[in-house]
């Protein structure tokens, strides 16, 4: 499974959704909000910019030697903080 999280295509996934993710969080940041229209925490925004930084590291090829960092900097934790910061901002577009 670590060979096919490593590929390409995995990369490439990963790279574009943290370019997509980054472009709307710096272009609309109000899709980062609650339904009363009050910032989520600072918590699970935390998450989210973790899984921004984590796809940006995993998108562009580097591998930490350390087995803790490679582990919080991968694909699942990138994709799963990305996916985090996805569902708020599609229920934002939804209301």
């Amino acid at each position: 499974m670590s060979a096919l999280l490593d590929s390409g295509w995995a990369r490439g996934i990963s790279l574009l959704a943290a370019l997509s993710l980054m472009l709307l969080v710096t272009l609309l940041p109000r899709g980062l909000t609650v339904d009363d229209g009050s910032p989520i925490s600072h918590g699970v925004l935390t998450l989210i910019m973790w899984g921004l930084s984590a796809g940006f590291v995993h998108g562009v090829g580097f591998v930490p030697r350390n087995r803790i960092l490679r582990m919080l900097l991968g694909p699942l934790v990138a994709w799963t903080g990305m996916a985090l910061g996805l569902f708020f901002y599609v229920q934002y577009f939804l209301r």
